[in-house]
């Protein structure tokens, strides 16, 4: 009995060394994954992650050649840009602004365009299409003008919006529809305005899944388009004064704030300021 006791005992204090030393060879073994040397590009998983990253650029790339070739050649996008321009311009004159109005990933296409179009002088808001239609209707005013940013044109969120705007406000759209007919957005209105931003290839076909991609990256690239033609169009010469007024803070004020001090130390362009022209690039 003493035997039995005495041998328990033993393994009672035997056992917990076993589990302390399988313990510290599962550290050993999870410290030694850290060193496991990360991927490089002669690793075929980083060949291969670098090859996948360079077809995503290659595409944008290739989206935005054809999207640009459309407004060189074809006569609806050409029309349609300069229409919009003249329209906007019309409502800023007026006393009024553009409204964007979009949802999901073209809605944040919309506020990007919309703060951009701010730091130009040029009135506009974003009007969200739920937000819109539980109150904020009432943003839109006699001498205003909405536009729509939606890939399909004809998302259901903006066709229930559109349903409750004045006949009288004019409508623009970016969409990838290249024929106003085509766009159920436009349709019932005849005064309507198309900017195309049509994509190449499907998204899902480029890349395997639909998620918004190229399509956004040229929408915003058509907003950029329109925001700047437009800008000329109200400015004249006048737009680069109108934005540095307009953005006195980061680095974009400090540059304007530094080239300001030293005209007023030169009594105008001084020669360094003029040599280094062209190579501060705005954070």
């Amino acid at each position: 009995m003493l035997l039995q006791d005495s041998r328990a005992e033993q393994l009672s204090l035997e056992m917990p060394q076993e589990k302390d030393l399988s313990a510290m060879q599962q550290r050993r073994r999870a410290g030694s994954e850290a060193l496991t040397p990360p991927i490089t590009v002669d690793d075929p998983e980083g060949a291969s992650l670098l090859s996948r990253a360079v077809h995503v650029l290659s595409t944008a790339a290739t989206a935005l050649s054809q999207v640009t070739i459309l407004y060189q050649s074809d006569h609806v996008a050409r029309d349609g840009l300069l229409q919009a321009v003249e329209c906007i311009k019309r409502v800023n004159d007026a006393g009024g602004k553009l409204l964007i109005c979009g949802v999901g990933k073209s809605g944040l296409v919309g506020m990007k365009t919309v703060a951009s179009m701010k730091s130009l002088g040029l009135a506009c808001a974003f009007l969200h299409p739920t937000e819109a239609l539980h109150g904020d209707l009432g943003d839109i005013r006699p001498h205003d003008a909405i536009m729509f940013i939606s890939f399909s044109g004809k998302t259901v969120e903006l066709m229930a919006v559109l349903d409750h705007v004045p006949a009288h406000i004019p409508v623009l759209a970016i969409t990838s529809q290249t024929r106003p007919a085509d766009c159920q957005l436009l349709r019932g209105r005849p005064d309507a305005i198309l900017l195309p931003a049509p994509i190449h290839e499907q998204e899902e076909v480029s890349f395997g899944v639909c998620a918004p991609t190229t399509s956004t990256t040229v929408a915003i690239a058509v907003g950029d388009m329109l925001m700047l033609t437009l800008a000329d169009a109200m400015h004249a010469d006048s737009t680069k004064q109108v934005f540095k007024k307009n953005h006195p803070g980061g680095a974009i004020g400090e540059t304007a704030k530094r080239k300001a001090a030293t005209q007023d130390v030169d009594g105008g362009d001084s020669p360094c300021a003029k040599k280094h022209t062209g190579l501060m690039s705005p954070a």
